[in-house]
């Protein structure tokens, strides 16, 4: 798949520079951003590095922005040195982040006036699955928005589905799959925890339920690093899932709704972070529910 439209991406962490990767792949020109020097080299035989985010936006069919929490999309846009002075009444911004509901609609608020063509795609599957083109996007805008970001969406996934023709659409399927996500990691973490206290085997554990009705992917995934003790092999930080499992709870209190699976888990996490466990693999949450202060 080949496209002329030219692509901007800005944030190239651990998920944003394998999409990047994967969208060069397809043959889309990108001219690729992030604060860290480090992380722009690492993708420089595929695309175009720039210095800002600024001059990156400048002159961009499409600008994705790939990072990790609605202040960071604040700044990239409307900070200094932000982008939005290089956006046009036809630029599509298509952020893929998972920020909430409420930061996409603030973002579409402010950007009146610039660009009414904003995307809400982000994504689900991981590092290895990104590298491979083969996330997850949940999808909502107008129908001529989606259909302009069209390709860069199919060189990123294998489902792409629009799920709502509003920008936020796209972050409230995004909240229902990281409650999901949140409480089987914790899930996970909480059965090898009573395992290993009851004296049982972690490895015969691991693979006996993993075949039973009692297996999920992150049993399989995260209770894999679990059992290995491969905290400090990061495929996904346990830092996102304290800002997402975050985002749950304010969903969830906007609507009224109960989600107490989602509160414990959550809880989990934070004491994670207050370990200073942040940075960490978020299948750390094992070591939490063991009591493990190291």
């Amino acid at each position: 798949m080949t496209t002329t439209a030219a692509l901007t991406w800005i944030g190239l962490g651990a998920i944003g520079a394998p999409m990047a990767r994967a969208a060069a792949a397809a043959g889309i020109a990108v001219t690729a951003f992030d604060v860290n020097p480090a992380a722009r080299a690492s993708v420089a035989d595929v695309a175009t590095p720039a210095e800002t985010a600024l001059a990156a936006a400048q002159g961009a069919d499409i600008v994705a922005i790939m990072v990790a929490t609605p202040d960071q999309l604040d700044a990239v846009l409307f900070g200094e040195d932000g982008i939005a002075p290089a956006l046009t009444a036809e630029t599509t911004l298509l952020i893929m982040s998972t920020v909430g509901p409420a930061a996409i609609e603030q973002t579409a608020a402010k950007l009146d006036g610039i660009t009414n063509h904003l995307v809400d795609a982000p994504v689900s599957g991981g590092a290895a699955r990104a590298a491979e083109g083969d996330l997850l996007v949940m999808v909502g805008g107008a129908e001529e928005d989606v259909a302009a970001v069209r390709p860069v969406l199919d060189a990123l996934a294998s489902n792409a589905p629009v799920v709502g023709p509003r920008p936020g659409d796209g972050q409230r399927f995004k909240i229902v799959n990281q409650l999901l996500c949140g409480v089987h990691i914790a899930a996970a973490g909480e059965a090898l925890a009573l395992a290993d206290s009851m004296g049982l085997d972690l490895e015969q554990v691991h693979e006996v339920l993993g075949t039973g009705a009692a297996a999920s992917f992150m049993f399989g995934d995260r209770g894999r690093r679990m059992v290995d003790g491969a905290f400090d092999d990061v495929r996904s930080a346990l830092t996102i899932f304290v800002k997402d499992m975050g985002l749950v709870s304010e969903a969830a209190r906007e609507v009224r709704q109960e989600v107490p699976l989602a509160a414990s888990a959550q809880e989990i996490y934070q004491r994670g972070s207050e370990l200073g466990w942040d940075r960490r693999d978020d299948s750390i949450v094992y070591q939490v529910l063991r009591g493990t202060t190291d």
